[in-house]
């Protein structure tokens, strides 16, 4: 009767796993240049810094 054992490969599975996360690969995405941030960025403190609307009185 014999008996394998599979910890070795599952070790070497998980060590896999955490070089993977430890390591990640760059994702495929939008990059932005710097002026472009600096508009969107000039916008949106537009936006927070403008005065409410007006509210009807009644």
């Amino acid at each position: 009767m014999s008996v394998e054992t599979t910890l070795p490969l599952a070790t070497e599975t998980m060590a896999d796993d955490v070089e993977a996360l430890l390591n990640p690969t760059e994702a495929d995405g939008t990059f932005r240049d710097s002026a472009e941030c600096a508009v969107l960025l000039l916008a949106g403190g537009k936006v927070l810094l403008a005065p409410p609307t007006p509210r009807p009185k009644g």
